[in-house]
């Protein structure tokens, strides 16, 4: 026969003090009285092998493994069927000075690639002087070459850059994420019509000709002629380049993939190996525990990917401002779900060991109850009670629990963004919830069968 556990002895004498009770108060009441035979205690359930507390390892093992791969899935998901998230995540890009200025430079670059200003303002003086300009004035204009050249690039630079942090080109960039959404979901499927192409050798390209269209409408309308000169440009720009990213890019697809169903999956696993365990109160401590410490290398994870991300972008291409405010956008909604899910497994351990059937968390509940019970008895001495309320409360508490637990566990699995105040905040009202229902909650009173009127009445709770 298995032997038994501490919660089997527990229960055992329990039973036995209510048995000597009850002997008692059959002594005191009526000796001459029969006493009902005690039914007998309900035999020790056989406890589980080893086996299935193997089985439970393994489960939470595999539901703890896969936890990280759901975040990131998760994220994929959402990034990818959702435009108003999208477009949230990536529009304030547009605002931030580094990107500004990168932005600006590589227009500017561009349009001087297509459009030869020192020869064009050359031709104009040459133009005028071809005319029958004095030697003087001959003289003093081909000084002027070089300063005029210099001036209109200054004041190309100046109308791209006054563009670019103004207010229509967030509108601009804002619009252009809305339909490049669509777009992205075809280059992550490789579509050969994809506005954002990822090359065989890992380069990451946006297009600058919308921008450059702008750029050209506006100069002219400045009154910079030449600036009709510009072509329609087809010039595609490396933001990033990384022999990984082919890599990245597969699993970014079989992480869509798995967006749906992957987390429900970890969810699965974790709580099948807490519920063939043979302490459950232990398996869901480890399990909460196990998951708490795959999403702090996650999180590890993350902070070394955006070191590494940084040093091997090449300043040539893109700076390591611009490049740190990517990395930080991209991967800004897996890290601060991370962060929840870690705050959200702390918590589970936490709550997992006060509601146990340990020691010292034993203690603490019943010095919580009987403090509560001893408020609620001050309150009714002084004409305070919930009435029937709280006896339906009472009656119904285990049910209202549930349903506290179920709506709390719906908020953190379903709303989005997930936030680590967000969870902090669903757990703590929780809590508060479930001390107010233990305050206002009124055992009912039952009264003994054989009792008199002279009989004090029993309060259950």
């Amino acid at each position: 026969m298995a032997r038994p556990t501490n919660a089997d002895l527990l229960k055992r004498i329990e039973e036995l003090e209510a048995e000597n009770t009850a002997l008692r108060m059959r002594e005191e009441g009526s000796s001459t009285e029969p006493l009902e035979p005690i039914p007998p205690a309900p035999p020790l359930r056989k406890q589980r092998g080893w086996g299935w507390t193997l089985l439970a390892t393994v489960l939470i093992l595999i539901g703890a493994i896969l936890a990280p791969v759901a975040v990131v899935a998760s994220w994929a998901k959402v990034q990818l069927t959702d435009t108003d998230t999208f477009v949230a995540t990536y529009a304030p890009l547009a605002k931030d000075p580094g990107v500004q200025a990168y932005v600006t430079n590589q227009v500017v670059d561009v349009i001087n690639q297509q459009v030869d200003v020192n020869q064009i303002t050359s031709n104009v003086i040459d133009g005028i002087t071809s005319l029958g300009t004095g030697p003087a004035a001959t003289k003093a204009l081909e000084a002027m070459k070089g300063p005029a050249a210099q001036g209109l690039q200054s004041l190309m630079h100046t109308a791209v850059n006054n563009f670019v942090t103004s207010s229509a080109f967030a509108d601009v960039w804002t619009a252009a994420l809305k339909v490049s959404h669509a777009q992205l979901v075809a280059t992550m499927q490789n579509n050969p019509k994809a506005a954002i192409a990822i090359g065989s050798d890992g380069s990451i390209g946006i297009q600058l000709g919308p921008i450059i269209d702008k750029v050209k409408s506006r100069l002219v309308s400045q009154g910079i002629t030449f600036a009709s000169q510009i072509p329609t440009i087809d010039k595609t720009i490396t933001v990033a380049q990384s022999d990984s990213i082919p890599t990245v890019q597969l699993a970014y697809n079989l992480a869509l993939v798995a967006g749906a169903w992957l987390p429900w999956v970890a969810i699965a696993f974790l709580a099948a190996g807490v519920l063939v365990a043979r302490r459950r109160a232990v398996a869901l401590i480890w399990a909460a525990i196990a998951l708490a410490l795959s999403m702090i290398i996650v999180a590890a994870g993350f902070a070394i990917g955006r070191i590494v991300f940084i040093a091997s972008a090449s300043p040539s291409l893109l700076p390591s401002n611009v490049a740190r405010t990517l990395f930080d956008t991209v991967v800004g909604a897996m890290r601060d779900t991370t962060v929840a899910v870690l705050v959200l497994a702390i918590v589970v351990a936490v709550v997992g060991w006060f509601a146990g059937p340990f020691e010292v968390p034993r203690k603490l509940r019943g010095f919580y109850v009987a403090g509560a019970t001893r408020l609620r008895h001050v309150s009714e001495e002084h004409g305070i009670s919930t009435g029937r309320v709280g006896e339906w409360i009472y009656t119904q508490r285990v049910l209202l629990r549930i349903i506290i637990a179920v709506i709390a566990s719906a908020i953190v699995l379903f709303v989005r963004p997930i936030t680590p105040s967000l969870t902090i905040w669903t757990l703590v009202i929780s809590v508060v919830v479930i001390a107010i229902l233990e305050l206002v909650q009124r055992p009912v009173a039952t009264v003994p069968k054989e009792a008199d009127e002279d009989t004090p009445v029993v309060m259950t709770g």
